[in-house]
């Protein structure tokens, strides 16, 4: 069986500087299993799959708009008629009726208990960071004079997408002269309460250390770049043979690079979410989520090839910049109550380091326990940061739209 001959840094990882026949054709098989997996599973490529919701106020009328990715109408109306990977606006003009009907059954706004008419009006195209969007309005008449006469409050219960993927969010806000506020609808909370005022600031603060929480844990290019920085914290060169790995003895050495990593990262996408947010400085999400997807690269690359001059800390610092910019294009999406600004933004980032450090918690333990083993050094190390690094330039080629 021919051998593959890994590079230096691959020979450190494993402990061998000839590897034997084995260990080449595995990590042939599984280069060749990653490549296989992101070509056959695009939606790896793509951020997290949301809708956007809108109700604001137009000539004395409510008006209530719906964006959604046309990727996940495919989801449910299989509109790929030719199977080339992509949806075009001719495929889901052919079915608008039945689009229309769908958008309008799945939302259902209620005054005082009582649903609103919803009057449609033609699905148009609209484009956004990640793709082209369907989009939808309806005007409200009914909910408009309920909510001018104080005849109870609204509600606006979601149900698209939900029972094809569980992680569908619908980020709805609202912009009415009675109603400033927000909120994210999920499979498991369907229905959003419109509360005048948006609601007291501990209850603002609540609901976007939520969503805070949750933007991390479905971010999954944000939590590759955080695990390719980790994932070395418990090795170290061995004194005996610089080419190789060996455990760390101090548990304290390894929480405390875990910890400058970590803190890095904040310090660093706290700066600009704030910078952003504030409107301060906002580059164009075109030319942020493919940096973004950079980093995970250069970060999974700086495990297998050894950029030492990059320490891991400096890096989380410098990529977490840019990945800042990342989690404010999504608060701005989620949209900020002009009233509770400040407390919205740091419930936000509270939800954001509250969702890091749940994952570094179940991530730290578990290394620390295999941090001896050859699975660790050649599967998790080695594996992990390949599969990473294919992960990150499929990302890359997509956002650049180059797939």
């Amino acid at each position: 069986m021919p051998t593959l001959t890994l590079p230096l840094p691959f020979q450190a990882l494993t402990g061998h500087r000839k590897p034997h026949s084995s260990l080449s054709g595995w990590m042939a098989l599984l280069a060749a299993c990653l490549l296989w997996w992101c070509a056959a599973s695009p939606a790896l490529a793509h951020s997290s799959s949301n809708s956007f919701l809108a109700l604001s106020a137009r000539d004395g009328a409510l008006v209530l708009r719906a964006d959604v990715h046309l990727r996940d109408l495919d989801l449910q109306f299989d509109l790929d008629r030719d199977r080339n990977g992509e949806v075009t606006w001719a495929e889901v003009a052919e079915r608008q009726g039945e689009l229309q009907a769908w958008l309008t059954a799945g939302i259902t706004l209620t005054a005082g208990g009582k649903a609103c008419a919803l009057a449609p009006v033609d699905v148009l195209a609209s484009q956004r960071s990640d793709g082209i969007y369907l989009s939808a309005e309806w005007t409200l008449p009914d909910c408009a004079r309920a909510l001018d006469a104080g005849q109870g409050p609204l509600a606006l219960r979601y149900g698209l997408i939900f029972a094809q993927d569980s992680l569908h969010r619908a980020l709805l806000r609202v912009d009415v002269p009675a109603l400033q506020t927000s909120a994210m609808l999920s499979p498991e909370q369907p229905e959003a309460q419109l509360q005048a005022g948006g609601g007291s600031a501990l209850q603002v603060l609540q609901r976007y250390v939520v969503d805070g929480v949750w933007h991390i844990w479905i971010g999954i290019d944000h939590i590759l770049f955080l695990l390719s920085l980790l994932v070395l914290a418990p090795l170290v060169p061995s004194r005996q043979r610089v080419t190789r790995w060996a455990p760390e003895a101090s548990f304290r050495t390894v929480f405390l690079q875990v910890l400058a990593v970590v803190t890095a990262f904040t310090v660093a996408h706290s700066i600009t979410l704030i910078a952003s947010v504030m409107g301060w400085l906002n580059p164009p999400a075109h030319l942020i989520e493919p940096v973004i997807a950079l980093s995970v690269v250069l970060a999974a690359l700086n495990n297998l090839l050894g950029f030492w001059a990059f320490t891991r800390w400096r890096l989380a610092f410098a990529f977490g910049l840019i990945h800042g910019f990342g989690f404010a294009n999504v608060l701005l999406d989620l949209g900020l109550p002009a009233r509770d600004l400040a407390v919205a933004l740091g419930g936000f980032n509270v939800g954001v380091e509250l969702g890091q450090l749940a994952i570094v918690l179940v991530f730290l333990p578990l290394a620390w326990a295999l941090r001896r083993t050859a699975f660790y050094r050649v599967v998790v190390v080695a594996g992990g940061s390949l599969a990473i690094a294919v992960i990150g330039t499929w990302w890359i080629l997509d956002r650049m739209g180059l797939l």
